[in-house]
């Protein structure tokens, strides 16, 4: 049964998806020098985040983007430790702001895996 903060949790990745479409120079911005094709990643990024934002919102696609959620999450952990590592990147955050996201990731992991089995 859904409730109230899935709700916020499918919006929140929905809203954070298409942002990747109206500022995508900030999303390159932070994108780790190694990766290549900054600009596709970040496209596709935004429509995983939407995706699977969308996909929470519905029984028989929660288990399957809950997951995905996680990977998507995991695999954007190098974005933040570059951040903390270019001041470029770091776009003028305060680095305790940037350190604090990195255990707000492992948040947003546990609290999409909580939906995967409500």
């Amino acid at each position: 049964m859904a409730t109230w903060d899935l709700y916020v949790m499918a919006g929140m990745y929905v809203l954070a998806g298409a942002m990747h479409f109206i500022k995508p120079k900030m999303y390159m911005r932070i994108m780790p020098l190694y990766l290549p094709n900054h600009k596709l990643l970040v496209y596709l990024s935004g429509i995983a985040e939407i995706l699977l934002g969308i996909g929470v919102c519905f029984d028989a696609t929660r288990k399957l983007s809950t997951f995905g959620i996680i990977l998507m999450l995991a695999a954007f952990l190098p974005v933040h430790f570059y951040m903390l590592s270019s001041k470029k990147a770091a776009a003028g955050i305060p680095k305790w702001v940037l350190i604090l996201r990195i255990p707000l990731q492992f948040f947003l992991m546990y609290w999409a895996y909580y939906y995967a089995y409500v």
